[in-house]
């Protein structure tokens, strides 16, 4: 079982349409971001429930979505508050998630959060960008873990805690290096009144505040 080499640009573009055929067929996929190695699939019911599975993920906790792009989102009619607008002017493409309204009818259920919102990430990640950009959807993410465990370093961590679905070609592992101690994305749900902080991360409250002044949390 080998990962897919993905760390330079020209390694991205001999790599991407291989990926994009894969999930497109259903597939599920382990890539590098910003912040941690995810785990994901296009955003459709039976890729994020198989996509459940293989993380061992409790029912209704959601997903979050990768987009090249703030279009993107509002192609998925998702709806950016006023305090989204200014979090995404300061902070995207970066490693701050925000949870919008909308997407009904659009996006499956199965993303959508306690709080009624979907969580959507404009990734800095510029190989991950340009495959997104070329499946022409969004990918979901998840930490590429299993349940109680640290996130995968690096892709041998991946290729080792699922090798039964990479061996069964559910699962493609892209190598995109060992990432070290980086912490995951600042999530902020922008669902309600006023934007508030449901996961402390890479992106700090005083750098929200400095960014976005009084539309921060």
């Amino acid at each position: 079982m080998k990962a897919v080499p993905f760390t330079t640009p020209a390694e991205a573009a001999v790599a991407i349409p291989d990926i994009v055929r894969h999930l497109r067929a259903g597939g599920l996929l382990a890539y590098p971001t910003e912040t941690v190695y995810g785990l994901g699939s296009r955003p459709l019911s039976p890729d994020v429930r198989a996509l459940a599975a293989l993380k061992g993920r409790a029912a209704g906790k959601p997903f979050l979505l990768l987009v090249s792009s703030r279009e993107m989102a509002e192609a998925q009619g998702l709806a950016f508050t006023e305090s989204a607008r200014a979090l995404a002017r300061a902070f995207w493409p970066g490693p701050l998630t925000l949870v919008l309204p909308g997407g009904g009818g659009r996006l499956p259920d199965l993303l959508r959060g306690p709080e009624g919102g979907i969580a959507v990430r404009w990734t800095s990640h510029p190989l991950i960008v340009a495959l997104v950009a070329e499946l022409d959807e969004p990918l979901t993410s998840t930490s590429a873990n299993l349940p109680g465990s640290a996130p995968a370093p690096g892709a041998e961590a991946v290729l080792r805690d699922f090798r039964d679905a990479v061996a069964a070609g559910q699962l493609m592992v892209l190598d995109g290096g060992v990432l070290g101690n980086r912490p995951p994305s600042t999530v902020v749900d922008c669902t309600g009144s006023a934007p508030r902080v449901i996961r402390q991360g890479a992106v700090s409250l005083a750098e929200l505040r400095a960014g976005a002044g009084m539309l921060a949390p």
